[in-house]
C-alpha cells in the first residue's frame, strides 16, 4: 500500500518512517558510500528532512517499509538548489508550482523486478499528488544512467544541462512535466500503475 506522509500525519507513520530512514542508511551510506549525515548510527536523516517535506512510501501487508520518494518544494531548501545548481547552467527552476523528487530508496532485499515495480508504484503516486495539489513540475538530480532511463519514461522530460562527474559516476538534473495526460503518457511504457493495483501491492 502507499502511503503518502506529510508533517500532519508523521506522528500516526512513526514506525514506518523510522523504517525508511534506516533503509536509506543502508542502501546510500553502506551499499553507495554516500557521505551523509546519519541520526544514531543507523538512520539517513538530513537537513531537507524537515515539516515541508512529503514523503511517499510503500509499505508491505504488515506495514514495513518497501521503497519510498521524497518530495521538497522548491520554493524551500532543496537539493538541486543549495547543493548542486551548478547542474543547471540556465538556472535552478523554482516556484510554487515546482517540486524536487529525491531520495529514491529501493532496498536490495526487494530484487530487482520489486524495485522496478516499486519505482513504478512510487512515481505513479507522484503524479497522481501532483496532479491533486497543482504541482505542475518535478525535478532532480539522479545518476547519468537513470537519467536516460527516466528521460524515456513518456512523461515530458528534460534535461537541465549536462551531466557532470561526481565520486559516485556521472549524475545530471532533469525536470519533468506533469499534465493531467501524464497518467496515459506513462502507460504507454508500462510505468503508470493504477490506484487500485497501488492499494493491492
Amino acid at each position: 500500500m502507499i502511503h503518502i506522509v506529510d508533517a500532519s500525519t508523521a506522528s500516526e507513520h512513526k514506525p514506518l518512517l523510522e523504517a525508511m530512514f534506516a533503509d536509506r542508511k543502508q542502501l546510500f551510506v553502506d551499499l553507495y558510500g554516500w557521505d551523509l549525515a546519519v541520526v544514531d548510527g543507523q538512520f539517513e536523516v538530513d537537513q531537507f528532512d524537515t515539516t515541508d517535506t512529503v514523503y511517499i512510501i510503500a509499505g508491505d501487508a504488515a506495514g514495513a517499509h518497501q521503497g519510498s520518494l521524497r518530495l521538497l518544494p522548491s520554493t524551500a531548501p532543496h537539493i538541486l538548489g543549495e547543493v548542486f545548481p551548478d547542474l543547471c547552467p540556465l538556472g535552478v527552476p523554482v516556484g510554487p508550482s515546482i517540486w524536487e523528487t529525491t531520495r529514491l530508496c529501493l532496498p536490495q532485499r526487494v530484487g530487482a523486478g520489486g524495485r522496478r515495480r516499486l519505482r513504478c508504484l512510487l512515481f505513479s503516486a507522484a503524479v497522481d499528488y501532483a496532479l491533486a495539489r497543482g504541482i505542475k513540475c518535478y525535478t532532480g538530480v539522479i545518476p547519468e544512467a537513470f537519467r536516460k532511463e527516466l528521460l524515456a519514461m513518456g512523461w515530458e522530460a528534460q534535461p537541465l544541462g549536462p551531466a557532470k562527474r561526481m565520486p559516485g559516476g556521472p549524475a545530471g538534473a532533469f525536470m519533468v512535466r506533469i499534465d493531467p495526460d501524464t497518467p496515459e503518457r506513462l502507460r504507454w511504457t508500462g510505468t503508470y500503475a493504477e490506484p487500485a493495483d497501488r492499494v493491492a501491492a
